[in-house]
Formats: structure tokens, sequence, C-alpha cells
């Protein structure tokens, strides 16, 4: 203490400044699992290893795997559109109707009209933002909620397009159409030797590769920029244990897929996807005025967000989805059907859900999604490899459901109880 009753001025490093201590967890001197981002990867894990032990490792052989993302790509380009919906605090019940006529319709064009299959596929995606344009104006402009919207667009679409249809379907669709649902990129650069697993093509290695690469710069960035802001991140044993178990995952993928018949095309045209969706989500200002209006919707509209014409815009990308998803799944079977896209509303909507999509909205990933997907795929493929009758995939299914919204509930209560 001076003569003058005042405290001497304490020192500053040049170092210190007068910014706030980084996070424990931002310097690596805390070790934790935030079990509400990280559960959903957790029980894909777990629901892996259970279903190799269970099929005797057949769940996790090339060709099932190849199986399981061609089989399932059109469910999962849905979810990538409806985990927008669902964000946003609304829901679509009409996918699966829109699937099936924009099929239709893609089906009238190739195969009845002849008209040229890029051409019509762009029509039918234009078709596809129509039939969205149409829900997005009654929900956004309107005030309609978007449950009444799209359970009438649920009936409107399948009767249009048992109008177009009748009681037959339309195909053979065109080879260019078919390879993209069911087809394999070539082997351009020809299959090198991995010792006792075999032969692999090169080029789906070292695409492969590419992909670690571009997840671990993206993470590493991504955790650089968070501590440049002092916000806490992962300890960094954890973020290691994280990048490394992605690693595996990946390569133990693409090495499956080169033994087979190299990267399918819907899986390459997946991966654009769920990069464009992942920029638009977290990086462009639409993606966050979608978060934002799930979160508190009368604060978005107070701050300036145009409310109307996000909801109106992400109600015609779901649209797009449904559209491309209806190419894809008629390609794949090479006809379409009147029947087709029947629940495939349902399992867009468990695969958002499941994924970590909250119901209030204004909580969701694309990849979490794409995660949720995938686990009802395993689901759906490992129980056809043991033989389970058609009621026991469903209650397992709906048990998985319940189990993931429960869980979302717990972790909020949880979360408002330690505040």
């Amino acid at each position: 203490m001076s003569s003058s009753g005042q405290a001497p001025p304490r020192e500053i490093s040049p170092t210190s400044g007068s910014l706030p201590p980084v996070p424990a967890a931002a310097s690596g001197g805390r070790f934790s699992i935030n079990l509400r981002q990280s559960g959903i990867y957790i029980a894909f894990a777990l629901i892996i290893v259970l279903f190799s032990i269970v099929t005797g490792g057949e769940l996790l052989k090339p060709q099932n795997i190849s199986n399981i993302i061609v089989q399932n790509s059109y469910i999962l380009i849905l979810a990538i559109g409806m985990i927008l919906i669902i964000i946003a605090g609304h829901i679509d019940l009409s996918v699966g109707s829109v699937v099936a006529l924009t099929g239709a319709i893609a089906a009238v064009l190739m195969v009845n009209m002849n008209v040229a299959w890029p051409l019509a596929i762009l029509i039918t995606l234009v078709a596809g933002a129509l039939i969205g344009a149409w829900q997005g104006y009654w929900v956004a402009y309107f005030g309609i909620p978007a449950f009444i919207v799209t359970l009438g667009g649920l009936l409107i679409f399948r009767a249009l397009t048992l109008t177009v249809l009748g009681n037959q379907g339309i195909g053979p669709f065109p080879d260019e159409v078919r390879t993209l649902a069911n087809g394999f990129t070539s082997s351009y650069l020809g299959n090198i030797g991995l010792g006792p697993l075999g032969g692999a093509d090169l080029l789906t290695l070292l695409v492969g590769l590419a992909a670690v690469a571009a997840i671990i710069g993206s993470q590493w960035r991504t955790r650089q920029g968070r501590i440049g802001y002092r916000q806490q991140v992962d300890a960094l044993p954890l973020f290691i244990l994280k990048i490394a178990a992605a690693v595996v995952v990946v390569m133990a993928v693409i090495v499956q897929l080169a033994r087979f018949k190299n990267l399918p095309w819907v899986l390459v045209l997946l991966a654009v996807l769920v990069l464009a969706y992942t920029l638009l989500t977290n990086r462009a200002v639409f993606g966050r005025h979608i978060y934002a209006i799930g979160g508190n919707l009368n604060a978005a509209s107070l701050s300036g967000i145009k409310v109307k014409s996000v909801t109106f815009w992400i109600f015609v990308n779901m649209g797009v989805l449904s559209a491309l998803a209806g190419v894809i799944f008629a390609g794949r079977l090479n006809q379409a059907g009147p029947t087709a896209g029947t629940s495939f509303e349902l399992d867009a909507i468990a695969a958002a859900f499941i994924g970590g999509a909250a119901v209030q909205g204004g909580v969701g990933k694309v990849i979490g999604a794409i995660t949720g997907g995938l686990i009802m795929a395993v689901i759906n493929n490992g129980m056809s490899l043991i033989g389970a009758p058609s009621e026991r995939v469903m209650l397992i299914k709906g048990l998985v459901l319940l189990a993931a919204v429960a869980f979302d509930v717990w972790t909020k209560r949880r979360a408002g109880a330690s505040t």
C-alpha cells in the first residue's frame, strides 16, 4: 500500500492484454464429451458393432456396404432437405408423394416423349421447385401451419401421380439415369494390391485420402478459429481422438468400396450435396437465418430477418431435393410406379430427429441427418440379413426414434438444471 492509501498499479504482461483467459478446454486442460453432440455418433458405432456381430461380419462386407449406400441414397437426399425444414420449426409430410409425382414426370418425359435425359431431369427439378413454391406460399405468406399444408400435399400429389400413371409403371429409363442411381465410377487408374485384402481401385483410394485430408484441415481450422475468439473447444487429446475415429471410418468404407466396384455415382452426388449444404448452414447468411427462425421466431422477425422469404425458399429447396430423390429412386427401379415414395417422409423425418434435430426447431446439422439416415439404413439392412420379419424391423426403428427424441429432451432438461 502506498503512502496515499492506494494500491500500486498492477503490471500487465505484454502477452496478457485485457483479454479473458482462454477456457481450459481450449488449452487442452479438460477432457469431456458433449453427449448431445457426440451421442449420435457413439450410438451409430455401437449399432454397427452390434449388427456386425449378429450377422457374422456380413454387414461390413464390401458388397453390403455398397448396397446400404445405393439402396438408401434417396432417403439421405430427402433428409438433407428435411433437416432444414425442421431446424426452421416446420415439417414436410408430402415428400414421399412428391418423389412419386416427380418420378412419374421424369418417366413421361424420358420414356413416353423421348426428351433427352439431361433436359428431362432439369424439367423435373423445376417441377419439384414449383411444388415446393406452392407449399411454401401457403406456409410462409398465408400462415397455414406446415403440418396441414404438407398433409394436404401428401394427398394431392399422390392423386396426381395416380392420374399421370394410372395403375401401371412407366419404364425403362435411359442407361445414363440408371447409371446415376445404380452405377459406379470407372477404374481410371487401375487397381493396387492391399495384401490380404486383395486388389482395390487406386482412384477410389486417392479420393478417400483427399477426403480425409479435407476433414483434418477443416476441423483444425475451425478449432484454431474458435481458440482465436476465446471460445471453448475440445481438449486436444479428445480432438485428436474424434479426428482419428472419423479418419478410420471414412477410410474403412472407402477401402471396402474400392475392393467391390469403386465409388457409387450416387455417393459422389451425396458427397457434393452434404458439402454444399454444410457450407450453407454453417457459413452462409441464409443458413444462419434458418437457425435464428427456428430458435426464436419473434426475435428473428425483430432483428430484420425476412422470415417469410426464408420459409418460402426452404420449401422450394425441399421440392427440388424431393424431385432429385424421385429421379434417383425411379432410376434405381428402372421404372416410375404409382406406389413409389410410400412412407419416405417418415424415414426422412426420423433421420433428422435421430440425427439430433430438436422438436422445437433451431437445432440440427446436415451431417447429423445423414448419420441418422445411415442408422436407419443399417437397422434395415442388419435386420434383413438376420431374417427378421418386417414388423420387428418397424418395432426397432420406432424404439430408436423414440429413444433419440427422449435423449434430446433429457439433455435439454439436464442443461437447464445445471444453469
